[in-house]
C-alpha cells in the first residue's frame, strides 16, 4: 500500500490504515494506569464488546495472557450473552467505537441497575457517548475518528490498551513501540505478490485459519467489508478436522503464521484433497505461497492483523470495490436510540 498512489489515496480506509504505525509508535500507556489501579488484585475481568471491538483486542489479550501465565484470568463474551452471567464480582471492560453499541449499554445499564461495585469501564473513541459517561471510568481513544466502514486503526489502539492493561496490573510498561509502530509500517508498504491478489480475487469463499488471537477471526470480518466477498473463520487446526467435505476447489484458505508441524497435513487435506489454492501470512517463508511479514516480536499479532489488511485492500481493489461504503455493513452495527 503507497498513498503517493492514487488508486489508494482516495480512500479513507487506506489512509485510516496508514495512520495505524504511528497510533502504535505514540500510545500513551500513561492513561492507561488509572484503569490498572482501579482492577488492582482482581483475579478476573471480562471484556467485552462487539466485532471488532471485541475480536481482535480481547482475543489478542487472552492468548497473551495465557502464554505468559499468571493468576489473571481473562474473559471474554458478546455483551449481550454476558447478560445471562454472573457478573457481581467481576470487573467489566466493554469496547465499542461509536461509544453508541447498543448491546454494551444495554449491559452497563442492567449492571447499574444491579448495584454493580466490581468495576464498569469503557474504551470508546468519542467522549459524551454513554460508553464513555456509563461506566466508572472512560478511555477515549487518541486515533481519532475513521471515516470508512471497516475499524481499522481504533481496533490497533484497542488491543493496545488491554496490553498496557495486563501489563500494568503486573506493575510492568509496554517496551518497543517504535519498532512495533516500524513493523506495522513495513508490513503495510510493503509490496504483495500480484499472483497471491489474483488467486484471491478470483475465490468463490475466502477462509481463514490461525491461532484463537483474534487476528485470522477479525480478518474474516474484514473479508465481508473490504471485499464483499464470503469468508469463514477456522480456528487453530480445524481445516484438517473435516470440513474439506464442503470445501470447493474454487475457494482459497489463508492460514496466518501455520504451526509448521501442520503443514503437511493441511496440504493434503486442503491443496491434494479438495484442490484448492492456500496462502500463507507469516514471519518465514513456508511450504505455501506466503505473505513473509517482519517479526514484531511482542507486537506479532498486530503485524499479522494489518498485512492482512494489506492483502485485502489490494484484493478489494483488484475487485473495483468501493472500500469506504459497503452496500448494506454499517459503522455502528447495532446503535443505541437516542
Amino acid at each position: 500500500m503507497n498513498l503517493n498512489e492514487e488508486k489508494y489515496s482516495k480512500f479513507a480506509l487506506c489512509r485510516e490504515m496508514m495512520e495505524t504505525p504511528d497510533v502504535v509508535r505514540n500510545f500513551d500507556q500513561a492513561k492507561v494506569d488509572p484503569f490498572a489501579r482501579d482492577v488492582k488484585g482482581a483475579e478476573r475481568l471480562l471484556l467485552t464488546g462487539e466485532g471488532s471491538s471485541r475480536l481482535f483486542p480481547a482475543k489478542r489479550a487472552i492468548y497473551e495472557n495465557l502464554i505468559k501465565g499468571g493468576k489473571l484470568s481473562l474473559v471474554t463474551e458478546g455483551s449481550t450473552q454476558a447478560l445471562e452471567y454472573d457478573l457481581e464480582n467481576i470487573p467489566v471492560f466493554g469496547m465499542s467505537n461509536s461509544g453508541r453499541t447498543k448491546e454494551l449499554v444495554r449491559l452497563y445499564n442492567k449492571l447499574k441497575e444491579k448495584g454493580h461495585e466490581a468495576g464498569m469501564f469503557g474504551i470508546t473513541a468519542f467522549d459524551n457517548t454513554p460508553v464513555a459517561d456509563l461506566p466508572d471510568r472512560s478511555f477515549v481513544l487518541d486515533c481519532g475518528s475513521e471515516d470508512a466502514v471497516a475499524a481499522t486503526k481504533s481496533v490497533v489502539e484497542q488491543g493496545l490498551f488491554y496490553h498496557a492493561l495486563i501489563a500494568a496490573m503486573k506493575g510492568e510498561k509496554l517496551n518497543g513501540l517504535k519498532e512495533a509502530g516500524d513493523a506495522v509500517e513495513k508490513a503495510l508498504t510493503r509490496e504483495i505478490d500480484p499472483a497471491i491478489v489474483k488467486k484471491i480475487a478470483s475465490a468463490g469463499m475466502i477462509y481463514f485459519a490461525g491461532r484463537n488471537n483474534g487476528v485470522a477471526e477479525e480478518l474474516t470480518l474484514k473479508t465481508n467489508e473490504i471485499t464483499r466477498k464470503k469468508s469463514d473463520y477456522l480456528e487453530g487446526t480445524y481445516p484438517a478436522h473435516g470440513i474439506e467435505e464442503v470445501m470447493n476447489k474454487e475457494d482459497i484458505l489463508i492460514i496466518v503464521e501455520p504451526f509448521e508441524e501442520e503443514e503437511d497435513k493441511f496440504r493434503q487435506c486442503i491443496a491434494e484433497g479438495v484442490g484448492m489454492d492456500i496462502i500463507a501470512i507469516s514471519t518465514r517463508q513456508t511450504s505455501f505461497d506466503t505473505v513473509v511479514i517482519p517479526d514484531g516480536g511482542e507486537y506479532r499479532n498486530y503485524v499479522e492483523l494489518v498485512a492482512g489488511w494489506s492483502l485485502l485492500v489490494e484484493t478489494g481493489i483488484a475487485l473495483g470495490v468501493d472500500l469506504d461504503k459497503p452496500v448494506r455493513a454499517r459503522k455502528v452495527g447495532n446503535e443505541v436510540a437516542d
